[in-house]
């Protein structure tokens, strides 16, 4: 027999176990498009996170596989295996007790099978498997993963940067060391975790529910956690800003997240970046927009004028004859991209019309419309007359 520490399927496809098929297919469509292996080259961590999607989709996606995970766990493909053979194994009354992620392989069915005492030990939660999920709990255990957000401005975005972001988690308690006080062995179960029911001729073994599998039950609580094992504390942590990043781009800081239990691992860190709007700048995608003021003379006769741009004010050529709202192209100031280089900045230039006009000022533009008597409207769309 060996064993395999897998993760919960609805916890990989980030779905409740009472989820509809379109629930489960639109986070499976959703996961699929973030950590495709095509997407994502060279990255191990995404290829392996792609697999466990994949196999947690082919499973609850099937009702009848989903039937079967729900009552074993992940023990459902020996159940499928069995009833393939003509063994009624949902019939048989009982529901394993959790096995927090892990699979156990049987093997043969048949060999399964051929001793019943065997099955309802190994199979029906006996006290061995129940003892062994109590020593596995009393094992190291790996801390939570913590999410925030972290605010950065637009210029943080463009050129990466450092910053020190304080998260609130959840940590086990230095006093009692995570086990919420003292404890003494569980009356329920005798200390074994396991308590036995009789049904007919046969005695059947569960987890214990007043310790939960553990054996043992808090005596007196902790006064500082409260019996909980666990404290919110405050830490501050230093993260590196890449440059060209997106607004809502996850940042994974490894072993950033809480403590584990037991001396296990710390959890990680998980940052959505939010970016502030920007009082100049607009981005889309890798390009950024601006909007800047030009007189009516330089519109009309074409100009050199100063823009502001991420990297310092620079000289633009607006065309003669330049009209309100068009783009000038300025190639290469925008944001950095992945693949490298950077994106490109898009002036949108406004013409300003001149307040207050002098006698003069007027009689020379009235002197200059009548030299241009143009109409700007003609052929302008005309309402049909019904």
């Amino acid at each position: 027999m060996r064993q395999q520490t897998k993760r919960d399927y609805y916890e990989i496809l980030g779905v409740s176990r009472d989820a509809t098929e379109k629930e489960i297919k639109q986070a499976y469509r959703r996961l699929v498009r973030q950590y495709h292996p095509d997407l994502n080259p060279g990255n191990k961590e995404a290829e392996e996170r792609f697999k466990e999607i994949q196999e947690a989709y082919e499973v609850l996606s099937d009702p009848e596989k989903r039937r079967l995970y729900d009552k074993f766990g992940h023990n459902w493909k020996a159940a499928w295996q069995a009833k393939q053979q003509g063994i009624d194994v949902e019939n048989i009354g009982w529901v394993p007790p959790s096995q927090e992620g892990v699979e156990w392989d049987f093997g043969d069915w048949r060999d399964i099978f051929s001793s019943f005492g065997d099955f309802l030990s190994d199979f029906l939660g006996g006290v061995r498997t129940t003892t062994r999920t109590r020593e596995r709990r009393m094992r190291a255990q790996r801390g939570q993963d913590v999410e925030a957000e972290l605010e950065i401005d637009l210029e943080d975005a463009a050129f990466g940067s450092t910053k020190r972001i304080t998260v609130t988690i959840d940590e086990p308690c230095p006093t009692c060391g995570g086990k919420g006080g003292t404890t003494r062995t569980c009356p329920n179960c005798g200390g074994t975790g396991v308590v036995h029911h009789t049904r007919g001729f046969f005695s059947i073994g569960s987890t214990c529910t007043r310790c939960r599998g553990e054996g043992v039950v808090i005596d007196s609580r902790c006064p500082r956690c409260n019996g909980s094992g666990m404290v919110r504390t405050t830490r501050s942590v230093e993260v590196r800003i890449p440059a060209g990043v997106e607004d809502g781009t996850k940042l994974r800081l490894q072993g950033q997240g809480a403590s584990g239990r037991n001396g296990g691992t710390p959890g990680d860190l998980y940052l959505t970046v939010k970016i502030r709007k920007h009082p100049f700048f607009e981005r889309k995608g890798d390009d950024l927009y601006c909007e800047v003021p030009i007189t009516f003379a330089e519109a009309a006769l074409g100009a050199e004028i100063e823009v502001p741009t991420l990297d310092g004010r620079v000289k633009v050529r607006v065309p003669p004859g330049t009209q309100s709202g068009q783009l000038l192209r300025l190639a290469g100031l925008g944001m950095p991209k992945r693949s490298g280089g950077r994106g490109d900045l898009y002036v949108r230039v406004k013409i300003v019309v001149p307040r207050d006009l002098t006698p003069r000022e007027r009689e020379l533009i009235e002197e200059l419309q009548r030299l241009r008597p143009e109409n700007p409207r003609v052929g302008l769309w005309q309402p049909t007359r019904r």
